[in-house]
């Protein structure tokens, strides 16, 4: 799969769904408090006062958080439909549509980058690829935060809410995660993994990494 094939596949399948999942997801950090708590651990851990880009931010519930914790924080994503929704629900803050893999940002531009589930739809042979991009724009001492679904099985979604789309949500092993992290010259600060939480709908264990990109000397 190319490129092409796969960024177009995943823009297709949430600029057709945007509405409804962000309908679905509305409340979607009220009844995680370990996901609220984390992002607070990473607002702390961002110096400054530089810009932070939640990368691949959807209807952008995880940048206004982010904001409410006082970072200087905008929104990136593919599908042109989320982002319209985070505009409408967010007046005044950025919203910019583009690809993770090929970010319009200067090298070291970045006080702190959250990648929230958004790397779910990278084939695993692009990850190194994408990790090496976070590295280029985040400062030294920068902050990364990804989250993800952890396991093996990957997860395929068809005609959700009705619509004529398709997408498989793919699940990875935190400690490859880690791995790819380190190989791409991150240094990792934390790893944690909460199981599945029935009563969220949830069908495998959260991970949450974050690392820094180290500081030159």
């Amino acid at each position: 799969m190319t490129d092409s094939d796969f960024l177009t596949s995943t823009r297709t399948f949430y600029d057709a769904i945007a509405e409804d999942y962000a309908d679905l997801f509305r409340d979607e950090l009220a009844g995680r408090p370990l996901e609220r708590a984390l992002l607070g651990v990473f607002a702390e851990l961002v110096e400054g006062d530089g810009p932070v880009a939640d990368l691949g931010c959807g209807p952008g519930r995880t940048t206004a958080r982010l904001a409410s914790l006082g970072l200087s924080v905008f929104g990136l994503d593919l599908s042109e439909s989320m982002l319209a929704i985070a505009r409408r629900e967010n007046p005044g803050m950025r919203f910019e549509q583009g690809s993770m893999l090929e970010l319009d940002l200067p090298d070291g531009a970045l006080a702190g980058a959250l990648s929230f589930y958004s790397s779910i739809h990278t084939p695993v042979d692009r990850l190194p690829d994408l990790f090496a991009e976070f590295h280029r724009v985040l400062a030294p001492g920068a902050p990364l935060l990804v989250a993800f679904q952890a396991g093996d099985e990957h997860r395929h979604h068809d005609r959700p809410f009705g619509h004529p789309v398709s997408l498989t949500f793919q699940r990875r092993r935190p400690e490859d995660m880690a791995g790819l992290l380190t190989a791409a010259g991150f240094a990792l600060v934390s790893r944690t993994v909460r199981e599945a939480d029935p009563a969220l709908d949830e069908t495998s264990p959260q991970a949450f990494l974050i690392a820094r990109r180290p500081t030159v000397l």
